[in-house]
């Protein structure tokens, strides 16, 4: 339940963001615009049946397409058929250098799964394998701070049905989590 009125706060955030880029938005750079607020949401839900983190990372599209112009050096839409495949490789790549997890005491390899687009935010998702338990977890989630230094990274940790979450403000880039 508590998951469910996330999700509505969470799209009415990204609704009132995204009304207030339209009204204010002074400078247009191409597809760059301003928004007011610069947030992301990493939800991280530890499946024990699968033995798997099952992570989302739930970032405005247009800052995640001019993180990768930056980073990458070339032309990103998101939404281009012709670049589908190049897109994934840069947002796996971009994500797993800012986003990892220490499980257990133990580094975990963060696998890429993909993206999907809705309205003015990006869903990438991702994997840890082979994770039967999880009493404690480390992140170091910096997503966006090398694009804005008022970069706000919000997480949620789910284990056996236990939510735990943290807000990261810039430069902060580290929580811990324990069940």
């Amino acid at each position: 339940m508590a998951l469910l009125s996330f999700k509505w706060l969470f799209i009415s955030l990204f609704s009132l963001f995204s009304l207030q880029s339209q009204e204010h938005s002074i400078v247009d750079k191409g597809t760059e615009s301003f928004h007011p607020f610069y947030v992301s949401v990493t939800e991280i839900n530890h499946n024990a049946k699968e033995k798997t983190l099952e992570v989302s990372c739930k970032i405005f599209a247009d800052d995640l397409e001019a993180v990768l112009k930056q980073n990458y050096k070339t032309k990103v839409d998101l939404v281009s058929p012709q670049q589908h495949e190049q897109i994934n490789k840069f947002i796996g790549d971009y994500i797993t250098k800012h986003l990892s997890f220490i499980a257990d005491g133990k580094p975990v390899k963060l696998t890429y799964v993909g993206f999907e687009k809705e309205s003015e935010s990006v869903y990438c998702y991702f994997e840890v394998d082979n994770l039967p338990t999880l009493k404690k977890l480390d992140v170091n989630n910096s997503i966006l701070q090398d694009f804005n230094d008022t970069q706000i990274n919000i997480m949620h940790v789910i284990v056996n049905g236990n939510r735990k979450s943290y807000k990261l403000d810039y430069p902060n880039k580290q929580a811990s989590f324990a069940f």
